[in-house]
């Protein structure tokens, strides 16, 4: 009972739908493994691209540079002061913005230049992964190297992408008028396109993959694909949670643990001091944290039987337990930037390894829901 065999047929049957956890898509005759092998490596390095965009973003984030450039140019943005006169240009729009007036008003042109270039970066990387993404694609499609059941996907993908520049302009605007931080809604959404994008591109690469030769069926429970699914999920809405941490700056008070406020549990009344209460997940910075652990605790716990699970039916160990002790040291270094009131390195490590769980967890579901493809030499006849 509840158990399935993993053969091609059986998979097709439990994942019918030929979305972005349907099965691998079926080889074309006119694709070849060097075709393939070409689209896998270009998706791998624009994950490691996306990546670093994360982590630079991250720094800006810690930095407080994101709003040292007060205006969205696309295309003219991408040429960085190169005078002196087109520095105090750029000093000057700056100067007009509240987080200079309340924060950093008196800094000195040096100053602002640093956290310019970082923001600057941030942005390039954005338009130099837009570009990366594109043109080879144009180029795969016209040479007719795509499967059809992939390029949807890659278009879609590319879709995001480019939505994604938006929302980063719509997270920066938020911190220009009224305030001297970006919205940490608008923080977290971005944050969140920015992974999404990143899984849908490692997923799309397994789907590239070839599986192994063994053709031998196994049986596996249903529970470890669906299992799997969910731990990619709240990991996702884990780091979420990370970002509204990070644009509260929740971070930097209730540096206690495993108590909050006094208590594991804090006081209804403190946990719910908005309304309506849904506001409390969002603007309350005791709500908002106490989530935040509460969820890295369930997610330790479910990692670490899921790993049990999969090791006793020798199903994706040694994924599975990596992605529980990834889990387990990102719950850890969480404890350690809290406590130690959100040091930059650390907390950028933090937020490294939440990237390096996020694509275990990626590989790990992709693994188990993904069918094996057929052989090259079945697909040609």
């Amino acid at each position: 009972m509840g158990l399935v065999q993993t053969t091609p047929h059986a998979r097709s049957a439990l994942f019918p739908l030929a979305g972005w956890g349907g099965g691998a898509a079926p080889l074309c005759r006119n694709a070849s493994r060097t075709h393939r092998r070409a689209i896998r490596a270009w998706l791998y390095a624009i994950a490691a691209l996306l990546v670093l965009m994360v982590m630079v973003g991250g720094t800006t984030r810690l930095t407080d540079s994101g709003l040292s450039i007060v205006e969205w140019r696309p295309v003219t943005g991408i040429v960085p002061p190169l005078s002196e006169s087109a520095w105090a240009a750029e000093f000057t729009k700056y100067k007009t913005s509240p987080e200079y007036e309340l924060v950093n008003k008196g800094m000195s042109l040096d100053e602002f230049k640093r956290i310019y270039w970082w923001e600057w970066v941030h942005r390039l990387l954005g338009r130099l992964i837009g570009a990366a993404f594109l043109i080879p694609l144009v180029f795969f499609q016209f040479r007719g190297w795509i499967e059809p059941g992939i390029k949807w996907r890659l278009w879609c993908i590319f879709g995001l992408g480019a939505l994604q520049g938006a929302i980063g302009w719509w997270m920066v605007a938020s911190g220009l008028v009224g305030r001297v931080d970006v919205a940490q809604e608008r923080l977290a959404v971005h944050l969140l396109m920015a992974c999404l994008i990143l899984t849908a591109v490692i997923w799309t690469a397994r789907l590239l993959t070839p599986a192994a030769a063994n053709g031998a069926a196994r049986v596996t429970p249903r529970r470890l694909a669906v299992s799997a699914i969910a731990i990619l999920v709240l990991l996702l809405g884990q780091i979420a949670l990370g970002g509204l941490v990070a644009g509260l700056k929740a971070g930097l008070i209730y540096n206690t643990w495993p108590l909050i406020d006094g208590a594991f549990i804090p006081p209804r009344e403190h946990l719910f001091l908005l309304a309506p209460a849904w506001l409390n997940l969002l603007d309350n910075h005791l709500a908002v944290q106490f989530t935040h652990r509460m969820v890295a605790y369930v997610l330790v716990a479910v990692g670490a039987l899921h790993a049990a699970d999969c090791s006793w039916h020798r199903v994706c160990r040694r994924s599975a337990v990596a992605l529980a002790l990834f889990l387990l040291l990102q719950a850890m270094l969480g404890i350690a930037t809290l406590l130690l009131q959100v040091p930059i390195l650390l907390a950028l490590a933090h937020q490294a390894v939440a990237i390096a769980a996020l694509i275990v967890a990626t590989l790990h579901a992709a693994n188990l829901r993904v069918q094996p493809e057929p052989s090259f030499q079945h697909a040609a006849r």
